[in-house]
């Protein structure tokens, strides 16, 4: 898939199949969405597109008001989204930074500006409540009629459901945010997963007797918090089990070495012998969240601290200890 930041770009297709969103999370709404536009594309002999946005739109005006509780929760980081994108075989995807030029820009000339001569649209899909431009003014019908005086077809994809549960950005969050990693499974279709660069820390675990795998999380609030089993890709043939801590460790200085920021620690509980104390750093590993354990805790020394993390790693192997059996008794 190429990436562009912005359309003025020569490497751009001349005309495509479009969509336009901002895909946090790439539920299975997002993924049928994607397959049809794909289809549709191929139909045309136009490559697909996806125009998202970066930030986030609730993220810009929940800046601009100085409200960040107007913030929605991010469920993934705009590497995790690329990715999921790419997975579902799209073509090329555009991402427009949000700022004030885009919030004001009205729906016609949004219409005109970015989809017609930026992006060359010849077809656009976009979902039942879809919205766009100042003030959220433009709607399907204005979209549709847009279309048919200018050239390309506009189609509109209804809800999608799971288990009678609407399929949404929205649905995805709440569930992470109780920590129902189950739901969370069912509607993204694959485990919620975040992946990057393994970054150096405070070598805190290190110190400690548990290294961890360090991860940033480039969003301030994520939508899922806690302690978590998890198994690691990226550092052996197989998956590694483990334990990990998605937050801002309130035990911690907030004047660390990562300055306060979200961060995913990661400790494998059978660390590799090949990795040695230095090997995860820079690699490029995906984190899979399977279960919650509980929120984060603050404990009032190191002492309590280690002996935490301990209980943890014994819960998180007592989980995949279920799991192994539960997966026996099925096999027989």
């Amino acid at each position: 898939m190429q990436i562009f930041r912005g359309f003025h770009h020569p490497g751009i297709a001349k005309a495509c199949a479009l969509t336009i969103g901002n895909f946090d999370g790439v539920h299975r709404g997002h993924q049928a969405m994607l397959a049809l536009l794909n289809s549709e594309a191929r139909h045309r002999g136009v490559p697909s597109c996806v125009l998202t946005f970066e930030p986030h739109p609730r993220d810009y005006f929940a800046r601009v008001a100085r409200k960040p509780e107007l913030a929605p929760a991010r469920i993934a980081t705009l590497r995790d989204k690329l990715s999921e994108l790419a997975t579902c075989g799209v073509d090329q995807c555009v991402v427009l930074p949000f700022d004030g030029r885009l919030s004001s820009q009205g729906p016609d000339a949004f219409i005109d500006e970015v989809l017609v001569r930026g992006l060359g649209a010849r077809y656009v899909l976009v979902g039942d409540d879809f919205r766009f431009g100042a003030r959220r003014a433009g709607d399907y019908a204005m979209l549709d009629a847009a279309g048919q005086a200018k050239g390309f077809d506009v189609a509109r994809m209804n809800s999608y459901e799971v288990r009678n549960l609407r399929v949404s950005s929205s649905a995805v969050r709440e569930a992470l945010g109780r920590g129902d990693l189950e739901t969370v499974d069912a509607l993204l279709g694959r485990h919620y997963a975040i992946s990057g660069h393994v970054v150096h820390g405070r070598k805190l675990g290190r110190d400690l007797g548990f290294p961890t795998l360090n991860l940033r999380f480039s969003h301030w609030k994520p939508a899922a918090s806690g302690i978590f089993v998890v198994q690691v890709h990226g550092l052996s043939d197989e998956p590694l089990p483990g334990v990990a801590n998605l937050g801002i460790r309130p035990s911690l200085d907030p004047d660390d070495v990562n300055g306060g920021r979200v961060l995913l620690e990661t400790h494998c509980l059978d660390w590799p012998a090949t990795l040695g104390q230095q090997g995860g750093y820079g690699k490029i590993i995906q984190v899979d969240l399977l279960h919650k354990l509980h929120d984060e805790l603050k404990y009032d020394s190191l002492e309590a601290l280690r002996a935490g993390i301990a209980r943890d790693g014994d819960a998180g192997r007592a989980y995949f200890a279920s799991t192994r059996r539960q997966t026996t008794r099925d096999r027989i």
